[in-house]
């Protein structure tokens, strides 16, 4: 069986044009068995922009994220119907790579994990998962990661020395540069930075504003504010239906629904 490969659309286009959908999604449903989590989902998501996706708890938002990266796969009795299309490929697809797919959609989670190694370790296991062996390039890719996660002058002396002695914003960010060690196009971000203090949580912001410039971001939080902060999208979530989704300020100053109204003003949830 052929297998399918997402074709990021970089290499013979040259720059992309200023607004470009990077992950289609159309009239996405999923059930755990008989119960049904996402409802008609239908949603266009900008390439180098940050989505933000709100809503109270348990009404489908972090099933959505892993939604893109297939992470539903893993959980018994989960059914997807529908379609996610990145870059116009059906991810959904029988014969479509998840471990490819999983590199061009990095992961970072509510609650750093860290692997128990070093730092220089943690950052180079990805490359050397999917077949990388030179040591010269593996510590480019480490020190381009670390750069580009705004952490390499806090860690670059302590390169060998395990990563669970980092602070917890520290190894946030750590989680951040592992995935960007792959290079995906896509970073998913489910609430991170629920568990860090404010300073680091600040740092963690800056850095989604960074990464922007080269990377599709969607990021789960429950923090109205954050989302309003980072984000140029918000797409509100309730009881499994997406309610409404547009550019931030016109969600949060003008928004369509009275439930985003209500729930942004902080009337439920």
């Amino acid at each position: 069986m052929e297998t399918v490969m997402l074709d990021t659309g970089i290499s013979e286009r040259g720059d992309m044009q200023k607004s470009r959908v990077k992950v289609g999604i159309k009239k996405l449903d999923l059930f755990y068995s008989d119960f049904q989590a996402l409802k008609d989902v239908n949603m266009d998501i900008e390439e180098k922009k940050v989505t933000a996706l709100i809503g109270p708890s348990g009404c489908g938002k972090s099933t959505f994220l892993r939604c893109i990266n297939r992470m539903n796969d893993l959980i018994p009795g989960c059914k997807v119907t529908g379609d996610i299309l990145i870059d116009g490929t059906d991810i959904y697809k029988e014969n479509i790579d998840v471990a490819y797919l999983r590199k061009e959609v990095g992961m970072v989670f509510q609650k750093p994990n860290p692997f128990e190694l070093s730092v220089f370790d943690n950052i180079a296991y990805g490359p050397r998962t999917h077949g990388l062996r030179d040591k010269k390039k593996l510590e480019i890719i480490v020190e381009r990661s670390l750069r580009h996660a705004a952490l390499w002058d806090e860690v670059k002396d302590r390169l060998n020395k395990t990563a669970m002695g980092l602070s917890g914003g520290q190894q946030q960010r750590l989680c951040i540069a592992r995935v960007l060690a792959v290079e995906p196009s896509i970073v998913l971000m489910d609430e991170p930075t629920s568990a860090l203090d404010p300073i680091s949580t600040g740092k963690i912001e800056d850095l989604i504003a960074a990464l922007k410039n080269d990377y599709t971001i969607i990021i789960v939080t429950h923090n109205m504010q954050q989302a309003a902060r980072v984000s140029d999208y918000t797409a509100f979530f309730l009881l499994g239906d997406m309610i409404e989704m547009g550019p931030t300020t016109r969600v949060f100053q003008l928004p369509g629904d009275k439930r985003t109204e209500d729930y942004i003003t902080g009337r439920f949830g």
